[in-house]
């Protein structure tokens, strides 16, 4: 039914609010811990930023709405983000751990985003169109950098393995 178009899309919003505080609970410790790949840090700190500019949009688009973010979904995702950073830097490889799931959240968030832009289509949300379309293409330039680098950082992660050199971030 119609009337529930304004739930169904503030409850997606809540969950992308969510979601973007689940990514930055996923990169601010690999920022902590990577050592030897400073070209995967730094597009990481760039996204960092962006993620931090998609929340505010996201907060902007529900406040035009009346509507605030939830505070319980966000801890929950972030609580678990941190859970699996940890566990990955448990592991010997952990810079593919972490580019396998980068690339993986990175194309969750895409379809999260493609979602949010049919509700808003459907329900005559034209005001939010911008903010999402601008975090949509801010998460499909991430997802493509990461797919056009796991090459690079794969080689590096095996040459610094062979070398006998810390090769895990």
């Amino acid at each position: 039914m119609a009337e529930e178009r304004p739930s169904l899309f503030v409850t997606g919003l809540r969950n992308a609010h969510a979601m973007e505080n689940q990514a930055i609970s996923i990169i601010k410790p690999q920022l902590s811990r990577i050592e030897n790949y400073p070209q995967v840090a730094r597009r990481l700190e760039q996204h960092l930023r962006e993620t931090e500019a998609q929340l505010k949009r996201l907060e902007d688009i529900l406040a035009s709405l009346d509507e605030e973010h939830s505070t319980m979904k966000d801890w929950m995702l972030s609580a678990g983000a941190s859970m699996a950073a940890l566990g990955h830097a448990m592991a010997n490889d952990e810079i593919l751990k972490n580019s396998f799931a980068n690339q993986a959240f990175e194309n969750y968030e895409i379809a999260a985003y493609n979602s949010l832009l049919v509700m808003a289509e459907m329900g005559g949300f034209h005001g939010a169109t911008s903010g999402l379309q601008q975090n949509l293409v801010e998460e499909e330039t991430m997802a493509e950098w990461l797919r056009e680098n796991l090459r690079e950082v794969t080689t590096e992660f095996v040459s610094r393995q062979e070398a006998g050199e810390d090769a895990k971030v």
